[in-house]
């Protein structure tokens, strides 16, 4: 998820008439237009569809989601423990994921956000976060409610420059943290594994109408704080030449993102494009489009290699991709999304550490180890049934299947000890261990709101 994908269009300074107004609105070649607007991209993967904005005014846009899901697991863990996702978290019950309040503030070029996170994205997203183990003050407590929350200020020059600090979503991996805005409830790896928010500066620069760069300081890789020494480095280009592309690229370097390994540095790329192929509100199939993302990262010292097994360490690298293909009906009333992708990750140092006896990624675990050389290579497909009677309202309908090349998902017995997490969390539990499979088969019944 690189900073927002989404059009994120600056404030302008409101013209004299009417006509005038439209014409900066929409016309790209206009010194007045705002970024994006000369055409309609609710289409995108990671952007809401959402076209109207109730009660919004000139000083705030209000903004309200709802999550809610039905997972079904059909390994069955005792514990309805699901592992290894950042979306879905417990099997076979109705369980809020996220219950977001808040909206956008905007008056005289001064603007600021803000969005809850209550229900389970309030203990799942800090859990994944070992930069809090660092120092003092609870910092997974102060950040634990907000998905984002940020202010800054709006420039007039070329077609905006937006300069903001806070907590802000990122979108290395292209799916939205919002599941409202996606075509899939569960996103492949590339995406799960990748951050969701980064903590830090950023500098949004509209040189054009069709072009966003966005240059990224910030604490780390999906951290609160600094895991060590030094921050992260990145940025973001985003190209939409006209209304059936989306050309996306996010960059990030330098940082030391290994809780305790003071001189490991953490490379990654993450690019992506959109397209729609076909487009007719007359015909049965009222859209297509497709969508193909590929990333690749490393790091290097620290007992690690970016180039192979050497004298510098086994080699700890990240290579992925995911597709997805949508098809809309009626009028976009009902969807089909089919895709899925495969990642390789020696090292393991993305991937999310199974909830095992109460593990975090501060914790980690003996059960399933993260250690230089440790391999991993999983794959995943889905199918998403999409029906929305209003540009309000989502009701999914999704089927995942996923499989990776060592014990990964919550098996029959789960992995909670018996009588619950017992001893420091993620340590072993004598005459117990967790159940590991290697594979993994859920439906997911979901109703997203989002005004």
């Amino acid at each position: 998820m690189s900073t927002s994908a989404k059009a994120s269009a600056p404030q302008q300074s409101q013209p004299d008439t009417a006509s005038v107004a439209d014409q900066a609105a929409f016309d790209p070649n206009d010194p007045h237009s705002e970024p994006f607007a000369f055409a309609d991209f609710s289409w995108l993967n990671g952007n809401a569809r959402t076209k109207d904005t109730p009660y919004a005014t000139k000083f705030f846009t209000p903004e309200i989601r709802s999550d809610v899901n039905y997972t079904y697991d059909f390994r069955h863990p005792q514990d309805d423990t699901i592992s290894g996702s950042s979306e879905i978290f417990r099997a076979n019950e109705v369980q809020v994921t996220q219950l977001g309040v808040g909206g956008d503030f905007h008056y005289d070029n001064v603007r600021a956000r803000v969005m809850t996170q209550f229900g389970l994205y309030s203990q799942t997203t800090p859990r994944n976060d070992a930069s809090p183990a660092r120092g003092q003050w609870d910092l997974a407590d102060a950040y634990r409610y907000l998905s984002e929350a940020y202010g800054g200020y709006h420039l007039n020059v070329q077609h905006g420059i937006n300069i903001d600090a806070g907590i802000f979503m990122s979108y290395v991996g292209l799916f939205s943290y919002y599941q409202f805005d996606n075509w899939a409830y569960q996103p492949s790896y590339v995406s799960s594994n990748t951050p969701w928010f980064f903590n830090g500066v950023r500098v949004q620069w509209y040189p054009t109408a069709k072009l966003k760069i966005e240059p990224w300081f910030i604490n780390g890789w999906q951290s609160y704080g600094r895991f060590n020494n030094r921050p992260g480095f990145g940025g973001q280009v985003l190209y939409r030449p006209n209304g059936r592309w989306s050309i996306l690229g996010n960059q990030y370097a330098f940082g030391r993102d290994a809780l305790g390994v003071t001189n490991r540095t953490r490379y990654h790329t993450d690019d992506s494009v959109e397209y729609k192929y076909y487009d007719s509100q007359t015909a049965r199939i009222s859209k297509a489009a497709l969508t193909l993302t590929g990333d690749m990262g490393c790091e290097t010292g620290g007992g690690v290699s970016c180039f192979g097994n050497g004298k510098n360490g086994p080699k700890q690298s990240f290579l992925g991709f995911m597709l997805y293909n949508r098809l809309w009906f009626d009028r976009d009333r009902y969807a089909l999304t089919v895709g899925g992708g495969r990642i390789n990750n020696p090292g393991r140092y993305l991937v999310l550490l199974p909830p095992i006896n109460g593990a975090t990624a501060a914790s980690g675990t003996p059960y399933f180890t993260e250690n230089p050389g440790d391999q991993y290579k999983a794959w995943d497909a889905s199918v998403t049934a999409d029906y929305m009677p209003s540009q309000y309202f989502t009701y999914r309908l999704e089927y995942n299947h996923r499989d990776a090349n060592v014990p990964y998902f919550s098996g029959p017995g789960g992995v909670t000890p018996p009588g619950g997490n017992t001893g420091t969390p993620g340590s072993v539990v004598a005459g117990w261990s967790p159940d590991l499979r290697k594979s993994e088969n859920r439906m997911t019944a979901a109703f997203l709101v989002k005004f």
